[in-house]
Order: C-alpha cells, then structure tokens, then sequence
C-alpha cells in the first residue's frame, strides 16, 4: 500500500484540482476503503458547472470499492471485502434518525470525510469510513454497479412511498437513470409500467428495462392516453422524476381516485406550481416527495445488486479514467448521459 493518496476537488467552476493526503490507519470501528469506482450525481455536476458555487468540494457521493484494512472493533468486514457506501450523514440522536426517518436527518447533507477538505469525498483513491456505512457487495458484482447503489437506493425508497400493489398501473414521467431505476422496481412489484417522455431513444430503453407500454408526450397528450389506458380512472401511481413544474401538475392530473403521487425530483424554488385542492380532496389523492434513501433502502438497494435483480449495465453511458476526471465532468453535464462513472 503506498503512503499517500490522491483526491479530486472542485475548486471552480469548470475547474477540478488534484490534491495528496497521507494513507490514515484506520482505528476502532474504522475500516479503510480502496476505491475502485465513483458515479457523477447531479449535485456534483452542479457545482462543477457553476450552478451551485461551493469551493472548495470534494465531490462523490456514488461510490464501491474494496476493503484494504479494519480497525480492531470491525468484526464484519475483512481486507479483500467488495463494499459499496452509504455517504449520507445521519445523526442517530436527532427526531427522525429515532422515528426511522433516518433520510430526512437534520445533518444530512454535513460530511468532510478528508481532513480539512468539505464534502463526501468519493473521487479519491482511499476512503476512512466508519463500518456502519459499508454495505458488502457479492464477490462477483462488478463495482461499477455496486457504485450505483445509492441512487437505486434512493428510488427503492420513492416506491416504498409509493406502496404499489400487484396490478396497479403506474406511470413513470421521465426516463432518465431515476426514471429508469423506478421504471425496473414498478416492475418487480408487479405493477404495468407506463413509461412517459419526449426522447424517442430513452422511450426504446424504458420498453428494454421492463416498461409495458410507452408514451411519447411530445407527440400525445399523455393524461388523456393515461386516463384511455385505465377505462377513464387515471393511473393507480405516479412517479415524476423530471424537474419540470408543469410535470407535477401533470402527474396529479393523470392520477385517479386514491391514487399515489410521488414528486421525486427537486424543482425549481422560484416556480411553485398550483394546486387543485378539491381534486385532491374529493379523490383522496396522496401527494409526497422522495428524498434520499434511508437504511433499509440502501440494503435493499445493495441485494438487488448482488442478486442481480436489477441490471444497471445500459444506464452507465462511459467509465472514465481518475486521470481523465475533468473529461468525466463534461461528459456527465451532456443531457444525453445517464450515469458517468469515474474508475479509480
């Protein structure tokens, strides 16, 4: 093991600095990660495009490996272990870590895993992680999937919000990675999947992913082709995971009675949407966001990986080089990506 190691920090806008750390030892219930691979996640594309202006950032927050060494408390992991991690901080004291809410912790977003440095800290050669963040992959998983438990983790969570039963008709609005990833769950709930959105090639991988029928909302009104598909009820669930406001008032339109709405993208602050609130009313519509994933979802997230329930293989548009990181950074801004993966 060498004695130093290497960690990619967003100094700028457009701008990624390569910075040297000694290799710490890892104590107690400690274990240090190796890391193989690191997925660019939408709050690292904003802050190296400029949208959100936070440097110095050590981004990477998707992130497998291997395990390289343990401290003596660590009983459940050993040297050579596969392990992807779960990088969202929770207090375990605060109101909704002790109601099980573990997601919506008052510290979430707080992490500076490298000494003096502020953010996850994925895009590194080395990790110092406490053991209750690893989660052990299968020996055969392929660690470019198991970097992408966390935003499968995060949609396991948005359909347990969503409590699909067999049969139901769910649509799923957008068909990006999140898209994708709720489009195979709805799935393996038993659900018929209704996959909505305007890109023509993204509509053929949703039917390739498990979707029954698709919807090109460029071209139909895709709450009246909802409301025909379902004999004029409206659809049993709906997931948005496209960022557009008129999309949220889209998806409780579709939506019959005692219907499921799940917002899951973040939408714009500055654009609220209006809401009819006889319809909800009168209906008993449920509408409710999804954020993040809490720890049972990031171990479903990880079987599903491991037992290869899920195939994540079509959604990972290009690995990259840690070398090449920069190069990752734009590829990963182009719209037409899925996930970027930056191998370390």
């Amino acid at each position: 093991m060498p004695d130093t190691y290497k960690i990619a920090v967003i100094t700028g806008e457009r701008k990624i600095d390569i910075e040297e750390r000694r290799i710490p030892e890892p104590k107690g219930s400690e274990v240090l990660v190796k890391i193989s691979s690191c997925a660019i996640c939408t709050l690292e594309q904003r802050m190296f495009s400029g949208v959100i202006k936070r440097y110095p950032f050590t981004g990477g927050h998707e992130a497998s490996g291997t395990v390289a060494a343990v401290g003596e408390k660590v009983k459940n992991y050993k040297a050579g272990d596969k392990v992807s991690v779960r990088m969202l901080t929770s207090c375990g004291e605060c109101y909704y870590c002790r109601s099980g809410h573990e997601n919506q912790c008052v510290i979430s977003f707080n992490a500076n895993i490298h000494q003096g440095l502020n953010g996850p800290g994925g895009f590194s050669e080395y990790m110092l992680l406490d053991a209750k963040t690893l989660y052990k992959m299968a020996d055969d998983l392929d660690l470019n999937h198991a970097a992408l438990s966390e935003p499968l983790a995060c949609c396991v969570h948005s359909v347990n919000n969503a409590g699909i039963e067999l049969g139901n008709d769910v649509v799923v609005i957008g068909n990006g990675i999140m898209g994708a990833f709720h489009i195979q769950l709805a799935r393996l709930r038993g659900a018929r999947v209704i996959a909505c959105e305007v890109d023509e090639e993204r509509l053929q991988l949703a039917k390739k992913l498990g979707a029954h029928i698709l919807i090109n909302s460029k071209e139909t009104n895709a709450i009246e082709k909802v409301k025909e598909l379902t004999e004029g009820r409206g659809a049993d669930v709906v997931f948005c995971t496209a960022a557009i406001p008129q999309l949220a008032d889209d998806s409780i339109m579709m939506t019959g009675k005692t219907g499921r709405v799940v917002l899951y993208s973040s939408f714009p602050l500055d654009k609220p949407v209006e809401l009819n609130v006889n319809k909800v009313h009168s209906s008993e519509i449920n509408i409710t966001g999804a954020l993040n994933a809490n720890t049972r979802d990031f171990l479903a997230a990880t079987r599903l990986l491991s037992y290869k329930m899920i195939d994540p293989s079509a959604l990972i548009s290009e690995i990259v080089p840690f070398e090449k990181i920069e190069y990752a950074f734009e590829r990963a801004i182009d719209p037409k990506t899925y996930r970027i993966i930056v191998s370390i």
